[in-house]
């Protein structure tokens, strides 16, 4: 998907939060996590070691004598995945990119860097020995999957990104996961704290009686000069955790019609403008990636006459996320995106 791979920051945005409940199993083996992982400290649930029957999110079969143990995968979300099920991955694609942009879920050093996402060095991949390769994709005849696939290793696919319902799709690539390494127990335990969280979520914005419900998550980046504005529109995951929250999208077909890309991804909700097409939105309140990196298009939209004239800049109702939550990350990284918005509607 090249809007994804486009922009590593994809909703790159962070806030600095404790997991909460997160937890450490003692699993031998090759995938074990490190004691130390602060995800997994004083987990209890068991792994199984019972044989593997799924189907993949793109409807492959996918049988597996057990659990598998040295698992590679090639997506950020599907890495966060492993981590907070307490499995260590044996590869990871673009590792240092996710330690940049994914600030849920720490990857342990020693995980084989096999090339880039969507563009991983096949040789480096398989000479790591995995029983297993995570990828994603969102159609059985992908070609990335049908290459991993043809080399005889179990790949198991996975479906990014729903439009329809990104939080369940998130909890359905989690569990779908979960059930390839054996550690169910552990992503229902996880899954319900996410449900708890956002439950008490919910609640601490509806005390604050936000008076302005309209919002606009956005990110971007720098192109030949200029800033690129990436408006999250209906069915993107950051806003849809803003509807659970009480809020209200402002980025609507209509408008990304009239100054948009002519239409918001149909995966991953996302669309393309300008800064003044942010003018589109009125007074909605504004939240937006602080992208902190060399590259950041964070220093020129402020220097914009036009951005600081919008009606949210003007108020004081323009909210930077401090960089580190992945906006198509795993429950972790969910929860994080979750506290920042509490954490600023609670204060505004």
């Amino acid at each position: 998907m090249k809007s994804i791979v486009r922009l590593s920051a994809l909703g790159a945005v962070a806030v600095a939060v404790t997991a909460c409940g997160t937890t450490n199993v003692d699993t031998a083996g090759p995938s074990a996590a490190p004691p130390s992982s602060p995800s997994c400290a004083n987990d209890t649930t068991k792994t199984s070691t019972a044989p593997v029957s799924l189907t993949d999110g793109v409807g492959r079969k996918v049988e597996l004598a057990k659990p598998a143990q040295r698992v590679a995968v090639l997506e950020w979300q599907q890495t966060e995945d492993l981590l907070t099920l307490c499995v260590t991955p044996v590869a990871a694609a673009d590792p240092a990119g996710y330690g940049t942009y994914v600030k849920a879920e720490t990857l342990p050093a020693g995980v084989k860097d096999v090339g880039q996402r969507g563009e991983p060095d096949l040789d480096a991949l398989f000479a790591t020995n995995p029983d297993l390769i995570v990828v994603e994709a969102f159609k059985p005849d992908d070609e990335l999957l049908t290459k991993i696939a043809a080399r005889g290793v179990p790949v198991l696919a996975t479906l990014g990104a729903d439009a329809s319902g990104q939080i369940a799709n998130m909890k359905k690539v989690f569990s779908m996961i979960a059930q390839a390494v054996g550690r169910t127990e552990r992503a229902d335990q996880v899954l319900q704290r996410f449900d708890a969280h956002l439950a008490e979520a919910k609640r601490k914005v509806a005390a604050a009686q936000v008076k302005n419900p309209d919002f606009l998550f956005f990110d971007g980046w720098i192109e030949g000069g200029n800033v690129v504005i990436r408006p999250y529109g209906k069915g993107a995951l950051f806003t849809e955790l803003g509807e659970q929250l009480g809020l209200k999208p402002a980025w609507t077909d209509e408008i990304d019609k009239k100054y948009g890309s002519g239409g918001v991804d149909p995966s991953y909700g996302l669309a393309q403008t300008d800064i003044e097409g942010l003018t589109a939105v009125g007074g909605a309140t504004l939240f937006y990636s602080d992208d902190q990196t060399a590259e950041s298009y964070v220093p020129e939209l402020r220097k914009s006459p036009i951005w600081t004239a919008l009606p949210a800049v003007k108020d004081g109702r323009a909210y930077a996320f401090p960089a580190g939550v992945w906006g198509a990350g795993g429950p972790l990284s969910n929860e994080q995106a979750i506290d920042a918005y509490v954490t600023i509607l609670t204060k505004a």
